[in-house]
């Protein structure tokens, strides 16, 4: 049975690869193989597991998956709003100039990216990033560049913070890093995205003509702007302070925004905006994270700390940071932490910035590069894959940038 589970996961990441041969939507091949999974997980359960065990082992991964959906719902419907208000239009007036070189702006989107990501969460970020360049209305070949760079720079804006990103955090409470040592990661993460917006600008010549707007933004719109960027930072202090999960501050941020509205404007119909988020971008999350699941309770990643068995802990890192390009980066971080594996701390903070970022290397390997491909329709797992040069070269250089860093400051 574990080989039939294993088989059913492996074709339903497969089914994510090639879409764009059978034209059948991710959302839907997904959900079939990730249900199906944990369907015959309870009807011959591997290793003579307990009904108990299996209730267990599913409600730990549900509550895994109501809690990035619940989330990134509330983060949605708030983009939602913005950009129908015009809000993110008017964003891009202030922030841009009437014509900008294809090259600046790609330098702009990757530290924009990068510095927001820094703040807010990854998918909080990657959505007002995606939001920006589609009211640029950039041609879908030049789009995609673009969108490559936010899903690489999201990814390494939260490294060097233990509010930035999840698997950053466990190895700073692990022990094995200190907050000062974390913040140096910053300068190579963003010289990695740097990298990275140089090597996309090759053969960009052309200029981007910005179509300013000035229709005015209402009180009421510029109060529930404030509150967006309110709700992002009072997530990041009520994490730090009251350990308070992100999804119930963005929930009562969303319910505040809901009464705000009502009271300001009573003929708006604020409900209406959760249903023009792309529910299929959430289907397609609940297939994924159903599929990372059962690869999680098969075990599989508990084999991966035996790469320090058989190589050194730095080429081990630099391999398990491409392999979280394929597995949830916080079981895979999890297992390597239980494991016991004794490093040094250029070493450390080599795997917090592998595991980190290694998870762009694939469009599917980071909740930023899945929603991205939701809600960008040209991009696709191939066309993502076709940049991965690109992608691996500004991971390897952020990597020994990152070693060696560390090895000058603590020789």
């Amino acid at each position: 049975m574990t080989t039939v589970l294993l088989i059913l996961v492996a074709l339903g990441f497969v089914s994510i690869v090639v879409e764009d041969l059978v034209h059948i939507d991710k959302a839907k091949t997904t959900l079939f193989f990730g249900s199906f999974a944990w369907v015959l997980f309870f009807v011959a359960p591997p290793g003579g597991l307990s009904q108990d065990q299996l209730m267990e082992s599913l409600n730990e991964n549900l509550l895994d998956i109501a809690t990035l959906w619940l989330f990134l719902m509330a983060a949605m419907t708030f983009v939602a709003y913005l950009s129908s208000k015009g809000i993110i239009d008017a964003l891009v007036n202030r922030l841009l100039p009437e014509r900008i070189t294809e090259r600046k702006l790609m330098l702009m989107t990757g530290l924009f990216a990068f510095l927001f990501s820094s703040m807010a969460d990854n998918i909080t970020a990657t959505l007002v990033c995606i939001a920006v360049l589609a009211n640029l209305r950039l041609p879908p070949k030049k789009l995609l560049r673009y969108v490559v760079l936010v899903v690489f720079a999201v990814n390494s804006g939260g490294t060097a913070l233990i509010t930035g990103d999840v698997t950053t955090l466990m190895i700073f409470l692990a022990d094995k890093v200190e907050i000062v040592d974390l913040l140096m990661l910053s300068v190579p993460a963003a010289c990695a995205v740097a990298v990275l917006a140089v090597a996309l600008s090759f053969g960009l010549k052309g200029e981007v003509v910005i179509q300013k707007d000035n229709t005015p933004i209402t009180r009421g719109d510029k109060v529930i702007a404030i509150l967006f960027f309110s709700t992002i930072i009072g997530t990041i202090l009520a994490n730090v302070f009251f350990s308070i999960p992100p999804v119930l501050c963005f929930l009562f941020g969303l319910s505040l925004m809901f009464m705000v509205v009502q009271f300001m404007n009573k003929d708006e119909p604020i409900l209406d905006y959760i249903r023009k988020i792309e529910f299929d971008t959430l289907l397609f999350f609940l297939g994924v994270l159903l599929l990372v699941g059962m690869l999680k309770q098969l075990g599989i990643l508990a084999y991966f700390p035996k790469l320090y068995d058989i190589m050194p802990p730095v080429a081990a890192n630099y391999v398990v940071g491409m392999v979280s390009s394929l597995f949830d980066n916080v079981p895979l971080t999890a297992a390597l932490l239980n494991s016991g594996i004794d490093m040094s701390l250029p070493e450390w903070l080599t795997l917090t910035f592998t595991v980190g970022v290694g998870g762009s290397l694939l469009i599917i390997g980071s909740a930023a590069g899945v929603v991205a491909m939701s809600k960008v329709e040209p991009l696709t797992f191939s066309s993502y894959l076709r940049y991965f040069p690109f992608l691996a070269v500004a991971y390897t250089f952020g990597f020994f940038a990152t070693l060696g860093l560390g090895m000058l400051i603590h020789g």
